[in-house]
């Protein structure tokens, strides 16, 4: 993958498979800690103790349809790559909180993407689950959350197309990305 933002799709995409309503997406970037930290967190089904310690393999998956799942270790050796780290914590029906670290200013970190394109095929491709997503960076902060939008489209009444197209022009307009 070319960049973090399609890491972020992947995990997202396997909280969705595992369940989860709702996900919750942070990057941090702490200049005066030279670190970068991303973090994706769910409320699906969970993985046991077992699972977890065998997800760094690519021939671990759940998935029936085919038997590689490259998504977890991809992050990971991106993030060891950037002289970081990957942890993953999670428990059976509690849901699961995958972080990966960087060294910011590391040659080899892979540039963070497009996170505005990410979270609309997330919001677009899944409009039953509830997305926030939290981005810090120089000290500004920006929150997005879907569950704006969903509201807005019930009390306004309008329809699927309309809830993208605000999304898109919130995330481009507002977005600190």
């Amino acid at each position: 993958m070319r960049d973090i933002s399609l890491h972020i799709l992947d995990i997202a995409e396997n909280s969705i498979n595992a369940g989860a309503k709702n996900i919750s997406i942070s990057i941090i970037e702490n200049g005066k800690k030279n670190l970068l930290t991303v973090e994706i967190s769910d409320d699906g089904k969970g993985m046991d103790k077992e699972f977890i310690e065998k997800i760094s393999s690519p021939f671990v998956t759940t998935r029936t349809t085919r038997k590689i799942g490259l998504g977890v270790p991809l992050l990971k050796a991106a993030a060891e790559t950037a002289n970081g780290r990957l942890l993953v914590d999670s428990s059976p029906g509690k849901g699961t909180r995958i972080t990966a670290t960087f060294q910011l200013d590391h040659v080899d970190r892979k540039p963070i993407g497009s996170m505005a394109q990410t979270i609309l095929a997330l919001a677009a491709s899944n409009p039953e689950i509830h997305i926030e997503y939290i981005r810090k960076q120089n000290g500004k902060k920006f929150i997005f959350d879907t569950g704006v939008f969903n509201k807005l489209k019930n009390e306004n009444n309008f329809g699927v197309s309309k809830r993208l197209l605000d999304i898109k022009k919130f995330l481009k307009e507002n977005s600190i990305i």
